[in-house]
């Protein structure tokens, strides 16, 4: 499975050929949460296949943390097969501290809203507004907003700073590979900055689609 012409929404790097995704296959319908071994040139269908839809997921601490946007709920799961359902909430992204596995953070339409129980319960969101999130090292929280405006935070939520503006557009995805290099996906691509978001270069041009 994997047609290169599948949906695919949510999606995590495990290891360093494993990823973890969600999306929808060509033939409609949702895939679950299937795994790639071999950096995503395969999949397997792990749990879930045809029930859920994860628009964000992220690996931290030997467990997958799912938002599944079919059902409005946090899940997760250690196994990829036996899921424990968290808090419903209507969320787009989500992002676990790489130091605390009960610290979890969702963006909402009112904020960022915070979890101090792996996702068992959220605080109502606070501003700032921003569309998607990345947490990979201590110190280096990155939020993008709907604008495409770049920020920081280095007290896991409390207090940002806004770094620079991705070029391209309405952002589609945002990664944090360590505490300096980030990558931002926009409307008319995908860019990279090396430098803590202070500069971006474009990797990949994306032909921007008309608004359905």
């Amino acid at each position: 499975m994997g047609d290169s012409k599948d949906d695919f929404m949510g999606f995590t790097v495990a290891g360093d050929k494993t990823f973890y995704a969600s999306g929808h296959p060509t033939s409609g319908g949702n895939k679950g949460l299937i795994k790639s071994t071999d950096a995503g040139r395969t999949w397997k269908s792990l749990s879930l296949s045809g029930e859920s839809d994860f628009h964000a997921l992220d690996f931290a601490h030997g467990t997958v943390y799912g938002y599944d946007s079919t059902h409005g709920q946090v899940r997760t799961t250690t196994d990829g097969v036996s899921w424990k359902d968290g808090a419903r909430l209507e969320a787009l992204d989500i992002a676990v501290s790489p130091q605390d596995p009960s610290l979890v953070l969702a963006t909402t339409a009112d904020g960022i809203a915070r979890s101090t129980d792996g996702g068992k319960t959220f605080a109502k969101g606070e501003e700032p507004v921003m569309a998607f999130l990345s947490w990979a090292a201590k110190g280096a929280l990155y939020g993008i907003d709907t604008s495409g405006g770049l920020h920081r935070s280095s007290d896991g939520g409390s207090t940002w700073k806004e770094v620079s503006t991705v070029p391209g557009g309405r952002p589609q995805a945002l990664t944090a590979v360590d505490a300096e290099h980030v990558l931002a996906a926009t409307q008319t691509g995908v860019y990279e900055s090396k430098d803590g978001g202070n500069a971006f270069t474009r990797r990949l041009a994306v032909e921007s689609k008309d608004s359905h």
